[in-house]
């Protein structure tokens, strides 16, 4: 039977930024991902960045390629009733966001962790997790027709919504919280030239809109649509053009269409798990919580909660001290509710949720509000770049 000290579930940027600074910290760390490299390589997900989490993928010694390569955006702008308002996030919270895509920071981790000797195990299958309130937890898995077993003394369960880690833990002992939202959202990427230098929120009768990119020369366009839809129905030319139709002038006429390289529905929900912990298992990212992905907290909150587990970990294996590591849980929801809250909010403000007419002028008062309003546009600002971390 193998042993380490810490298991990682899940190969996504949560699981190896964890891993990474764990070994960069002489903590020995095994990482298990159901699918291949490949497979996890290729997912298209998020791309903005807070300042705190730029600075804690430099900690892991990851930050080169991102700074060189990522786009930092200094404000966002609000499109509504024909209006064009600019949130200036530098002005207003004294930081600003980056761009730089999900599936380039897996990459980077990956190269990083491999290169400096860290050990990750793809199509690990039928992942199980015992003995977690004990002190010598156990994890075994199949792979390649035989079953491996694993021994630790934590296991960092950061394998998504649908892990096996959150199920891992008795329903008895903890609290589910979730919304599921009654719209989906429509992405496409694609190699054409951004619509702006920063990302444009659009309010529509017709529904949200949001224009996004991950290079100067690759755009990630977004359209509120029917949870129900299918990617057939929506081919490229009907994107393009509902993207013009809820865009204001001049963006509308700006816009540059371009075949599809990746195109996906995705659900809305806010979930939120308490405790983020149960014996000696602790949830990071997608397995503890998800966020509408309006506010771009979703990458964001997995990586502060890297942020606390890694200094809880570092801190038991150098003075022997649990005080850390039994505050994680509590610490990491703080920031976690404020995030979804905040990604709450935004999703109502921007989305057209009901065809009901008192609904909508209440969000064009709002937006009109944040827009005269300095007070109001600095709440907006705080918590889009991101609150502090604890």
């Amino acid at each position: 039977m193998a042993r380490t000290q810490v298991a990682v579930i899940g190969a996504g940027p949560s699981g190896l930024l964890l891993a990474q600074l764990l070994l960069r910290n002489g903590i020995a760390t095994c990482v298990l991902e159901q699918r291949s490299r490949a497979h996890v390589e290729a997912r298209i997900r998020a791309g903005l960045l807070e300042q705190g989490t730029v600075a804690l993928l430099a900690e892991a010694g990851v930050g080169e390629r991102l700074q060189a390569e990522g786009l930092v955006h200094d404000g966002i702008e609000l499109a509504f009733a024909g209006r064009i308002h600019r949130i200036d996030l530098r002005d207003l919270a004294g930081e600003s966001v980056t761009v730089y895509g999900q599936t380039e920071i897996q990459k980077d981790l990956t190269d990083a962790h491999l290169a400096a000797g860290g050990r990750i195990v793809y199509e690990a299958e039928q992942v199980a997790l015992d003995e977690l309130t004990g002190r010598q937890p156990r994890v075994s898995y199949l792979q390649g027709g035989r079953r491996h077993e694993l021994n630790c003394d934590f296991v960092a369960g950061c394998d998504g919504f649908h892990g096996v880690s959150r199920r891992s833990i008795p329903a008895e002992q903890v609290e589910l919280y979730e919304r599921i939202y009654p719209v989906g959202w429509l992405g496409i990427l694609a190699d054409s030239p951004p619509l702006a230098d920063e990302l444009i929120y659009a309010n529509h009768t017709r529904g949200f809109a949001l224009c996004s990119m991950r290079s100067r020369t690759r755009s990630r366009h977004y359209i509120q649509c029917a949870v129900t839809d299918s990617i057939a129905a929506w081919p490229d030319a009907r994107v393009w053009d509902e993207l013009r139709a809820r865009l204001p002038e001049p963006y509308a006429a700006r816009l540059v269409s371009a075949p599809s390289i990746e195109k996906s529905i995705a659900p809305l929900r806010s979930f939120v798990t308490e405790p983020m912990r149960y014996g000696r298992l602790f949830l990071a990212g997608d397995a503890a919580h998800i966020v509408p992905p309006t506010g771009a907290k979703g990458l964001n909150l997995a990586a502060a909660d890297v942020r606390v587990l890694s200094q809880a970990l570092v801190e038991h294996y150098r003075s022997g001290s649990m005080l850390k590591l039994d505050q994680y849980s509590c610490v990491a929801l703080r920031r976690v509710w404020k995030a979804t809250r905040f990604s709450w909010w935004f999703t109502m403000l921007t989305h057209r949720l009901s065809d009901e007419a008192l609904a909508h002028k209440l969000q064009l008062a709002e937006l009109e509000y944040i827009a005269d309003s300095r007070a109001a546009a600095q709440v907006l600002a705080e918590n889009y770049v991101g609150l502090r971390f604890f």
